[in-house]
């Protein structure tokens, strides 16, 4: 209790003499018992960023501001932050660094780009993102099967080391055995000895994205999207004890009751038990020769050098594109991507009789090489 909380409007004793008492000046006691008086038009501004907010949680200060402006209000950034700072409001942006590398540890290639993922537990992929509470953020990490896109394990945490990562890594081996491939972005916790660690003494290679280059993790990329928006900002969870109760109902219905589109609506576990349905591939758009990839006893390929010519998507499946050209396609009905591969054969025709017309060496020999 402060002493200005000790000046009462006591009968017989003047507000004036308990504030000389208690040495306090009387401009506080007054200032205290004053309604703030708030602008209409702060009023008015309030309720359209309430408005937006709740319709788009991840729109900050800059865009409210253009927001306003399309509506005829001008309104500066600064205004906005005032009003958004006192509702309690702010932007739903990215954490503060959760990818950045450590000088000392060791990057390793990226393996994926080419290589068709036709069975479970051949490529695993993992990454951590943040989540924020009502006071700061955790740090969420998942390991998920590219072919079927179940989760296989998760972990939450209030520190970036690695410990949380390799809890989670040891527990999806130890739970559903061990991958051919393991591909992680360049994060200090994922090229740390205690995680490299693990994957070498499992003889797994080891694949780690491209700096600045989203797209080569883009299917756990696309499952923080989900969990985001299915659930984190729709309950908005106070403390860790209610987010990892919220995750663990979530991802349950995530891996077994959930349809994907990209599984021809079926569930990551059906996938992932039958082993059909599944299937991703990063296609290398600048694929001229073919370098094997040594590991495992087996040998992968995949095409490197020459930008590749552009075809008609087949139907049944979704693409697009990521940083530096490259196409992530996706089976939506179920078939194998050999299949797929002979309906892209198909749509192309009228494109490889248009290349023999004009002569060109150059298209012919990538014609050759993709089909």
């Amino acid at each position: 209790m402060t002493r200005r909380n000790w000046v009462e409007p006591v009968v017989g004793i003047a507000v004036s003499h308990q504030c000389l008492l208690v040495g306090v000046a009387r401009s506080t006691i007054y200032a205290g018992h004053r309604t703030p008086v708030v602008p209409e038009d702060d009023l008015l501004i309030c309720r359209l960023i309430d408005a937006e907010y709740t319709e788009h949680p991840f729109y900050g200060t800059r865009r409210m501001v253009v927001i306003l402006r399309r509506l005829g209000h001008e309104v500066n950034r600064k205004r906005v932050q005032r009003l958004m700072r006192t509702m309690g409001l702010a932007g739903m942006a990215p954490g503060p660094h959760t990818s950045r590398p450590h000088p000392q540890h060791k990057i390793y290639p990226y393996l994926l780009r080419g290589l068709a993922i036709t069975r479970p537990n051949q490529v695993w992929g993992t990454d951590v993102t943040y989540i924020r509470l009502a006071r700061g953020f955790v740090y969420l990490v998942a390991i998920m099967d590219w072919y079927s896109r179940r989760v296989l394990s998760w972990r939450i945490s209030n520190t970036m080391d690695a410990d949380f990562c390799v809890d989670s890594l040891e527990e999806a081996i130890r739970t559903h055995g061990k991958p051919e491939i393991f591909n992680s972005d360049q994060g200090s916790q994922f090229t740390s000895d205690a995680f490299t660690g693990v994957l070498k003494r499992e003889g797994i290679r080891i694949s780690m994205d491209g700096r600045g280059r989203a797209y080569d993790n883009i299917f756990v990329e696309r499952l923080w999207r989900s969990v985001k928006h299915e659930h984190v900002y729709l309950y908005g969870h106070a403390t860790m004890g209610d987010l990892l109760a919220g995750l663990s109902e979530y991802f349950v219905l995530y891996n077994s009751e959930r349809p994907h589109q990209a599984l021809g609506n079926r569930t990551p576990d059906e996938v992932y038990r039958t082993a059909e349905g599944g299937g991703a591939m990063i296609i290398d758009r600048f694929g001229g020769h073919e370098a094997p990839l040594e590991g495992n006893g087996e040998s992968e390929t995949v095409r490197i050098g020459v930008p590749a010519p552009d075809f008609p998507t087949a139907p049944h499946a979704s693409s697009h594109r990521g940083a530096g050209g490259d196409a992530v396609e996706k089976s939506a009905s179920g078939g194998s991507f050999d299949q797929l591969k002979n309906q892209e054969e198909k749509a192309s025709t009228g494109q490889r009789r248009s290349a023999v017309a004009t002569g060109s060496d150059e298209k012919l020999k990538l014609m050759r090489e993709l089909s």
